[in-house]
C-alpha cells in the first residue's frame, strides 16, 4: 500500500483498491501512521447479520471447499501432535530425554516455511488443486515413515520432511476456504476454519488414548492410522474444481496475451517491493501468535502430568475441554471480528488470555480444566482473525504465498518454544515422583516456565496488535490488483 494510504480510514482503504509503489515511506505519513494505532481501534460496529444468516450465504461449492480445507487443516494438526501427546513414549523408545523429542517438534517448525515458500508460489502460480494433493501426499507418506522409524536419527530427518508438507499445506487451505467466500461471512468462515487446529488437537488427543500403547507395537499404531484418513480428503479435493476468484485471474492473464502468466516473477518481485513492509508485519505478528499457541500447547500434556502427577485419562480430558474452549473462541471471535474490527478483537482475547495465564499454569487439582478451556478460547480466538486479516492485507495475486509464508515464517521463529520451554523448565527441578515398582521419577517446574514465558509473549503480540494496520472488508477476489500490476509491468518494459 502507499505511505498515504496508512492513514486513510478503513472505508476509503476499502474502495480505493489502489496499490502504488511504496517503496519510499516518507516521515510525515509515517507519524501521522504512528498517530493513529489507538484511535483506529475504535471498534466500528458494523451491523453484521446473525451467524445463520452469514452462513446461508455460502453456495454449495463454496461449503465444500470451506469443507475441504477445514478437514485438511484439522489433519496437519493432528499429525503434528502425534509427536506432543508421545513425548514420553518416544523418549524411552529412542533412550532420549524430553528435551531431545522435542527437538522433532522444532524441526517440523523450522521447515514449515520452506514449503510454504515452495507450494505457496505453485499454488499462486499453477492453480489452489495440485499443490493441495501434493502436501496430503505427502502426508500420508511421512506419517507411515514415522511408524516405522527405528532410530533417532531416522525420527527427526522423518519429522524435518513433514514440516515441508505441513509448510505447504495452511496458505493452500486458507485460502481456498476463503477465496470464493461472501465478503459478509469472511469473519465467521475464517475463524471457523481456523479451528480445524483445535479440532484437529481434539482427535490427536482422543486417537492417542484408542491408539497409543494398546498393542506390541506401542506408539507405532498411532502414526500409520495418522496416514489414513488423508486419502479421503485428497478424493474430496480431485472432485472439486478451481476457485473462481483464481479461475478469474487466469482469465485475465489469458486476455492479456499471457503476459501476466509469462511474468510471474516479475510480479512477486514487484508484490513485495510494494508489500514488504506488510509482510513483514505479518511475520513479526505470527511470530507471537506461534509462540502463543505452541507455548501454551506443546508442552502442556506433560507438564499435568509430569509435574501435577495427572493420570493419562485426566489428561486427556483436560486437554479435550481446552480444545472445546479453543474451537469455541474461534468461532466467536471470528464473528466479532465482522463486527468490532480485526485488530480490536484480537486485542480483547490477548489481554483476556495473558490475565488467565496464573491459573492456567499454577492450579494443582483438575479443577484446571475451567482455566484451560478459557486459555485456549482466547487462544485460538486470536488466530481465527488471522487467516482473514492476513488476506485483506495480501497483494490479491499472491494470497497463498502472503498467507502461507508469513504463517510459517512465524513458525520458523517460535519453532524452540517447546524445547525452550523444557530446557528452562529442567533448571526447576522438583520432588522426584516415586513410582509403584519402586522407579523414581523426575519432575520439573514446568508451570512456572510457561507463565513467565508466556506473559511476555502476550506482551509482545498485544504491541503488534497496537500498531498495526487494518483492512478489514477488503475484497480479495477483485482482480483489478492483478491488472494494475500486469500494466505496470508493461509500462516499465516500454510494451
Amino acid at each position: 500500500m502507499h505511505p498515504d494510504h496508512l492513514v486513510q480510514d478503513e472505508e476509503k482503504s476499502i474502495q480505493s483498491n489502489n496499490y502504488e509503489d511504496s517503496s519510499v515511506y516518507e516521515p510525515l505519513s509515517i507519524r501521522k501512521y504512528a498517530a493513529t494505532r489507538v484511535t483506529s481501534l475504535k471498534p466500528p460496529m458494523a451491523k453484521v447479520p446473525n451467524p445463520v444468516k452469514l452462513l446461508a450465504m455460502l453456495n454449495k461449492k463454496q461449503w465444500a471447499f470451506f469443507m475441504v480445507s477445514f478437514f485438511a487443516w484439522s489433519w496437519d494438526s493432528f499429525d503434528f501432535f502425534t509427536v506432543s501427546l508421545t513425548v514420553d513414549d518416544l523418549a524411552e523408545s529412542f533412550n532420549k530425554s524430553t528435551t531431545d523429542i522435542t527437538w522433532g517438534i522444532t524441526l517440523v517448525l523450522m521447515l514449515r516455511s520452506v514449503g510454504s515458500i515452495i507450494f505457496g508460489i505453485a499454488a499462486d502460480r499453477y492453480g489452489r488443486k495440485w499443490p493441495f494433493i501434493a502436501a496430503l501426499i505427502l502426508f500420508i507418506i511421512l506419517e507411515l515413515a514415522t511408524g516405522f522409524c527405528q532410530t533417532y536419527k531416522q525420527f527427526l530427518a522423518v519429522r524435518a520432511l513433514f514440516g515441508i508438507a505441513m509448510g505447504g499445506l495452511y496458505g493452500n487451505a486458507a485460502v481456498t476456504a476463503l477465496e470464493d467466500c461472501p465478503v459478509e461471512a469472511r469473519g465467521l468462515v475464517g475463524g471457523l476454519m481456523q479451528q480445524g487446529y483445535a479440532f484437529g488437537y481434539l482427535l490427536a488427543t482422543a486417537f492417542s488414548r484408542a491408539l497409543v500403547n494398546t498393542t506390541s507395537h506401542g506408539w507405532r499404531p498411532y502414526f500409520w492410522f495418522g496416514a489414513c484418513p488423508p486419502v479421503l480428503i485428497i478424493i474430496f479435493r480431485l472432485s472439486l474444481p478451481e476457485t473462481n476468484a483464481f479461475r478469474n485471474r487466469r482469465e485475465l492473464q489469458t486476455g492479456q496475451g499471457n503476459l501476466v502468466a509469462k511474468t510471474f516473477i516479475s510480479e512477486g518481485g514487484r508484490a513485495l517491493r510494494d508489500h514488504w513492509l506488510v509482510f513483514i508485519y505479518l511475520v513479526l505478528l505470527s511470530t507471537g501468535f506461534n509462540f502463543m499457541s505452541h507455548g501454551t500447547q506443546d508442552l502442556y500434556p506433560t507438564m499435568l502430568e509430569n509435574e501435577r502427577g495427572f493420570s493419562a485419562d485426566a489428561v486427556t480430558v483436560t486437554e479435550v475441554i481446552a480444545n472445546l474452549g479453543a474451537m469455541t473462541g474461534g468461532a466467536t471471535t471470528g464473528y466479532c471480528s465482522q463486527i468490532f474490527g480485526r485488530r480490536f478483537s484480537i486485542l480483547v482475547v490477548c489481554v483476556i488470555g495473558g490475565a488467565l495465564l496464573y491459573p492456567y499454569s499454577f492450579v494443582k487439582t483438575e479443577a484446571v480444566t475451567a482455566a484451560a478451556f478459557f486459555v485456549q478460547f482466547c487462544v485460538q480466538g486470536a488466530w481465527s482473525v488471522m487467516p482473514i486479516y492476513m488476506m485483506e492485507l495480501a497483494p490479491s495475486s499472491f494470497q497463498t504465498f502472503v498467507v502461507g509464508s508469513a504463517y510459517q515464517f512465524g513458525n520458523l521463529a517460535s519453532s524452540a518454544s517447546s524445547t525452550i520451554e523444557a530446557t528452562l523448565g529442567e533448571r526447576y527441578p522438583l520432588a522426584p515422583l516415586a513410582q509403584s515398582d519402586g522407579s523414581v521419577v523426575a519432575r520439573y517446574n514446568y508451570g512456572k516456565v510457561i507463565c513467565i514465558f508466556m506473559g511476555a509473549i502476550y506482551a509482545y503480540s498485544v504491541l503488534l496488535i497496537i500498531v498495526g494496520p487494518e483492512k478489514r472488508g477488503y475484497d480479495t477476489t477483485n482482480v483489478d490488483d492483478d491488472s494494475n500490476i500486469a500494466q505496470t509491468i508493461m509500462r516499465e518494459r516500454d510494451i
